[in-house]
């Protein structure tokens, strides 16, 4: 069972424009929802969450260094997040867009809404095959629409990363979203949908996954040693450290990579700023070069 994590977060201010960073909101019809499983809300241990307020919201929210290499293909980097959280709460209890910036990396953050402030994993339109492709291409006609990036700018490597119930969309965008992803990066996630993970490890030797959980995510722990059990069975090599071990190093090192850490399931994301040294390491993505 996915760890239901209830954070009180008042007066959370939306990202903002800043001295190194432009920020972009917008509405996307090929986000998770409104979609038709949700269309009359939905119950969790008794608890119903309606549609209106929870499952109707199609934000998509980015962050763009002003540095950007906007010539290129644009490498893109999806957070996607947890139970009981929205993108805004998100991006500043986790510090999700402190670390991007920290890390200097040449690419954009992509917060794309999913089910909002409700205990729920279910990833809507986004499980359906090609949905994720659809969002990827909306993003990058915003981004010239806006006159961000060029008319012949493309979409370029994709990372995907997600904190607990993040696991199930991600694992389903690997599976049907239409579009090569050459990152994945779990934190506290893996509950389930173990094949398509494995599935996509095996279809490109340059495939990167890291694996971050802990004893206290309500079953991340049995779920990581299974899987390591069955890359073993697969000869399929991967490393595990304990966190406090964790090293740049240790990231480029392995391909497959499984963190240890002994913190609660709701802070393995920063303090320290594990997001941040996995992007800096990244296998695909480029440093910022200052104009």
């Amino acid at each position: 069972m996915v760890a239901s994590i209830f954070l009180v977060l008042w007066q959370i201010a939306p990202a903002q424009d800043n001295e190194l960073a432009r920020v972009l909101r917008f509405n996307s019809n090929n986000t998770s929802f409104p979609d038709s499983a949700r269309a009359h809300g939905y119950t969790y241990d008794s608890t119903f969450y309606s549609a209106t307020e929870h499952y109707n919201d199609n934000s998509v929210l980015l962050i763009i260094p002003r540095d950007l290499n906007r010539k290129d293909k644009i490498d893109l980097i999806f957070w996607f997040h947890g139970w009981n959280n929205n993108i805004d709460t998100a991006i500043k209890f986790y510090e999700i867009e402190k670390q991007f910036i920290a890390s200097k990396r040449n690419a954009m953050l992509v917060m794309a809404e999913t089910a909002k402030n409700a205990p729920d994993s279910y990833g809507g339109k986004l499980e359906n095959p090609g949905a994720f492709k659809a969002l990827v291409g909306d993003i990058m006609a915003q981004l010239k629409d806006h006159g961000i990036v060029a008319q012949t700018s493309e979409a370029g490597n994709i990372l995907l990363a997600g904190h607990s119930g993040a696991y199930r969309l991600i694992a389903f965008i690997l599976e049907k979203g239409e579009v090569p992803v050459e990152e994945v990066y779990l934190f506290d996630a893996l509950y389930g949908q173990m094949d398509k993970f494995l599935s996509w490890i095996r279809q490109d030797k340059e495939h990167h996954f890291v694996n971050l959980y802990t004893n206290h995510g309500g079953g991340t722990d049995e779920m990581s040693v299974k899987m390591m059990h069955q890359l073993s069975d697969d000869s399929l090599p991967f490393a595990l450290v304990e966190e406090q071990s964790l090293s740049s190093a240790g990231v480029k090192a392995n391909r497959i990579l499984f963190v240890h850490s002994a913190r609660e399931h709701n802070v393995v994301i920063n303090r320290p700023d594990n997001l941040e040294l996995l992007l800096e390491d990244s296998f695909v993505l480029k440093p910022l070069s200052n104009r």
